[in-house]
């Protein structure tokens, strides 16, 4: 992934390397969130392979193979360094339930839970030995003061080398949003970016790390750089994103109207990555911020990586879609599809409802589904995109000839993504959404082992999935949709040979940062 200076101007140049430092700095928080032994080898080892599977997982466990570990047997542990080892859901609720004042800081977006004082347990987490121990919690900005503080000093330079007094302001707010753990008003003028130049993404905000509560963030981020011409392009989404929530199949009263809220749309080069944007899984596109609030009062952000998705499609999308799907879908498989596909995906994960409804009580949606809420949450975004792009196509805002092409491109991604298996939130819910569509008529297979696409059942096959994954979300069904994935989240044996003939394509991209490497103005 190349830096390219075109059209930065010194004082440009200079910022960027300023938030280059910081995000070197994220990647170390992240990987002590994420495997702290892991982090140990990863310094320690001399063996090459070793390290480069590392540097790509972040972790000693293959993110894009079932989280089998690439050393040892050692299991993947369910919270990661988010945890003490060996807790459970069912620990931290019956731990809650009898220290009731403690709640809110356990099930905190932004704490580390030990079962000692920090100064006690500098490093591995101990074991939770029962419901009767003491458990701690620490705010990130605390546990991870040593590197969070440089960070907000290297945010702070930044600003005072933007040329742009909006995204300075931003850059300010949000050092200081890293020293408090408090990000509600440096989102917000985020949100209030009017096209910017140079953007960042800096936080913790995904809860991928998080199996055990599904709620605790860990540090992402990227710095982006407008691609003007693609971006003038997404005109027609920003315009319709309050009439599109409207349009979603559930009931009226888990369709907050998002008339009047901001819908900023960019797509962007990303010259570096760093945390949980820079390992494991390479995304395309992100959905940002996450807090309900924010999506509420102001909606979100919708971020488009081209150098990242036409990558993806060059190396990976058109390869595997040759291997399993007939060569009538093939011809519909395509870049802008897929774009389409991902636009709509990344515009539906701040659509549906805000929060979930649980016995008369409204929670946010990840605490009320728990840990199979990524695994959904992605789902619902699929489905729901696809379903809106016929839902665009009738309202003559896509023309009808594109529609093929999206639907094709949307299982030539599918197939992609199985090849991660289920370890991970994205395959796990493409493995349910495709056993879906085989269910209902969608998807067939050959004798040769390809498959075909029925065009005609594809729309209501979408409909009436992206309708029960919403309705899992305003219900906050948790038993629901623990069951839905138990019941769909199995690989057939059929898919499994399959995706054999695909063993010689990538996996996903490895990016190699140019900006990484130490490039300064």
């Amino acid at each position: 992934m190349p830096y390219s200076r075109a059209g930065l101007t010194p004082a440009e140049q200079q910022m960027i390397a300023k938030l280059a430092d910081a995000c070197h700095l994220m990647d170390e928080i992240y990987l002590r969130q994420s495997d702290l032994g892991g982090w140990a080898l990863f310094h320690t080892t001399q063996n090459a392979d070793l390290y480069r599977l590392f540097s790509i997982n972040g972790s000693r466990w293959d993110l894009v193979d079932r989280n089998s570990p690439v050393i040892g047997e050692e299991p993947l542990v369910p919270g990661h360094e988010l945890y003490p080892f060996g807790t459970t859901s069912a620990v931290i609720e019956q731990y809650a339930a009898v220290h009731p004042d403690q709640k809110a800081a356990l099930y905190s977006p932004w704490t580390v839970v030990r079962s000692a004082p920090l100064d006690l347990a500098p490093a591995l987490s101990q074991p939770v030995a029962s419901v009767a121990g003491h458990l701690f919690t620490y705010p990130y900005h605390e546990a991870y003061a040593e590197w969070v503080k440089p960070i907000a000093a290297d945010l702070r330079a930044a600003a005072k080398l933007s040329p742009d007094p909006a995204f300075a302001h931003f850059l300010n707010l949000r050092a200081q949003a890293l020293l408090t753990d408090d990000y509600y008003a440096s989102d917000v003028a985020w949100l209030d970016l009017k096209d910017p130049k140079i953007d960042l993404i800096f936080a913790p905000y995904e809860t991928y790390l998080d199996g055990v509560l599904g709620v605790k963030t860990s540090y992402g981020g990227a710095i982006l750089v407008r691609n003007e011409a693609e971006s003038r392009k997404l005109a027609i989404y920003r315009q319709h994103e309050a009439a599109m929530q409207q349009a979603l199949p559930i009931p009226a009263e888990d369709r907050p109207s998002k008339q009047g809220q901001a819908t900023p749309m960019e797509v962007v080069n990303a010259p570096l990555r760093a945390g949980d944007l820079h390992y494991g899984y390479q995304a395309v596109a992100d959905n940002l911020p996450n807090d309900p609030r924010i999506h509420a009062e102001k909606g979100s952000k919708k971020i488009f990586f081209k150098n990242f998705m036409d990558a993806r499609v060059e190396y990976v999308i058109l390869p595997v879609a040759q291997k399993m799907l007939t060569p009538a879908e093939t011809k519909d498989v395509s870049s802008e599809g897929y774009m389409t596909g991902t636009i709509l995906h990344e515009i539906s994960h701040g659509l549906g409802p805000a929060y979930a409804h649980v016995d008369g009580k409204q929670v946010t949606i990840n605490e009320a589904i728990g840990p199979a809420y990524s695994g959904l949450e992605e789902a619902k975004a699929d489905t729901t995109g696809i379903y809106l792009a016929k839902w665009l196509v009738d309202q003559k805002l896509l023309p009808p000839t594109e529609l093929n092409g999206i639907y094709a491109s949307y299982v030539a991604g599918i197939f992609r993504t199985l090849r991660f298996g289920t370890g991970e939130a994205h395959g796990r819910a493409e493995m349910m959404e495709f056993n879906y569509l085989l269910e209902h008529g969608a998807l067939a297979q050959g004798a040769d082992g390809k498959y075909a696409i029925d065009y005609a059942a594809m729309a209501a096959a979408v409909g009436s999935l992206a309708q029960q994954l919403l309705t899992f979300e305003a219900h906050g069904d948790r038993a629901g949709v623990e069951a839905w994935f138990a019941k769909y989240d199995v690989m057939p044996p059929a898919l499994t040979r399959a995706l054999g003939s695909t063993s010689g394509i990538p996996v996903d991209i490895t990016p190699e940062f140019e900006l990484a490497r130490g490039v300064r103005p």
